[in-house]
């Protein structure tokens, strides 16, 4: 199934895409896309509805972020092992964890806004991993059966506030608008591998990001069992997962989105995004 969220910002609402691709409205079967519905019986419960008897979505509606209610939103850095070089780091000997603050998140096509006083806004295509049911101290042979899909995210980044500004990550990861998410939750039945996913990057047409999960080097399931030796995991908590090579502070010299910049990413399987990128203006 791919889930996902429609209408304007704060009024979204649930809904599922049938098979010609068309958003067909779920508001008569649940409220809203969160925990509650990402747990096994609420999965079970979408996947015996009749797609056909559900009311067709006219026109072209602003589609919002794809899980509402995110408790967590759990980042791994330098999970790339080509992206840990190109930033001049080395790969971890264990997962490095960051949080991005919920309120960065949005929905996958709104604008990506320039934080203040900001000098380096960067991007980065990322495979999310959405918890379904649980996960607490899980072993990595039960830890898929916690995970109740996937979606394509852009952690986007400011890089001297991530990193010339001392102190954790989290501050460079968290302004509003760097978290976008969506277009859709495809359930984990329909990814036979989330370790052979290719995604991309383009800035302004041009190809940046070209790359695939192969070459993650904490899997899924790693990552999953791993985090939940430290916290629990509970529905509708994100985790994304890293980048491959190519973002800005990557290039020589480094580039960075500036206002009207066009950012475009993708998964396979999992959707693409549109965005451009404006300077605050609060």
């Amino acid at each position: 199934m791919k889930l996902l969220r429609y209408g304007p910002a704060g009024q979204e609402k649930p809904g599922i895409l049938d098979a010609s691709g068309a958003i067909r409205d779920l508001s008569g079967v649940v409220k809203d896309i969160n925990g509650d519905v990402l747990a096994a019986d609420g999965l079970a419960k979408l996947k015996g509805v009749d797609l056909s008897k559900l009311p067709a979505v006219s026109g072209n509606p602003r589609i919002g972020p794809c899980v509402n209610g995110v408790g967590k939103f759990i980042c791994i850095g330098l999970n790339y092992s080509d992206h840990a070089a190109e930033t001049g780091a080395t790969v971890p000997p264990e997962p490095i964890i960051f949080m991005k603050a919920t309120s960065a998140i949005t929905g996958p096509n709104d604008d990506v806004i320039i934080p203040k006083n900001s000098q380096k806004t960067d991007w980065e295509v990322e495979l999310g991993v959405v918890i379904g049911t649980e996960a607490r101290y899980v072993s990595e042979a039960d830890a898929m059966k916690h995970v109740a899909g996937y979606c394509l995210i852009n952690d986007v980044s400011e890089r001297a506030f991530q990193t010339e500004r001392h102190g954790q990550w989290t501050k460079g990861k968290s302004a509003d608008s760097f978290g976008p998410i969506g277009p859709w939750l495809v359930t984990a039945d329909e990814v036979p591998d989330p370790q052979d996913m290719a995604m991309f990057c383009d800035i302004n047409g041009k190809r940046f990001q070209n790359g695939s999960t192969k070459t993650m080097v904490y899997g899924v399931r790693y990552l999953v069992s791993y985090l939940s030796q430290f916290m629990s995991l509970q529905p509708g908590d994100i985790i994304s997962t890293g980048t491959p090579p190519g973002v800005g502070m990557g290039q020589k010299p480094p580039l960075y989105l500036k206002d009207g910049d066009k950012i475009h990413l993708g998964i396979a399987g999992l959707g693409e995004q549109h965005q451009t990128a404006r300077n605050y203006r609060g």
